[in-house]
């Protein structure tokens, strides 16, 4: 079993930055693929950004690319979201994820183990 727990949330105006922590606890996540997703009222989870167990490759929705950056650090156990530029369109309830499998990243069923999500405001 994995916990995981977001931290980092909260309310900032356009074009401000938030930094995200999700750490992890009951086993190490080095070896495994990580994500973050985001869900807004009235909307499905989505997509935000993944990184693979080595680091050497991230991948990011559209909507945040060149905004947003995810890392992880192995020895904390604990994966990060730089958000900056943010937009009111960012407001969501920001999630982490394990992927245990390395399976599709930017698809919510690839992974297995889920925070209980952080709340990110951003106001005009």
């Amino acid at each position: 079993q994995v916990q995981l727990v977001e931290s980092g949330g909260g309310l900032v105006q356009a074009g401000g930055s938030l930094r995200l922590s999700c750490a992890a606890s009951g086993r190490t996540v080095s070896s495994f693929d990580m994500g973050w997703f985001r869900q807004a009222p009235g909307k499905e989870r989505e997509f935000v950004a993944a990184i693979r167990r080595s680091a050497l490759y991230t991948y990011y929705a559209d909507s945040v690319k060149g905004r947003f950056t995810i890392s992880r650090d192995n020895a904390k156990n604990t994966v990060y979201l730089q958000m900056n530029s943010l937009k009111p369109e960012d407001t969501a309830v920001y999630y982490c994820a394990v992927d245990r499998h390395a399976a599709s990243y930017y698809s919510t069923s690839s992974y297995d183990y889920w925070g209980q999500g952080t709340q990110v405001t951003v106001s005009a």
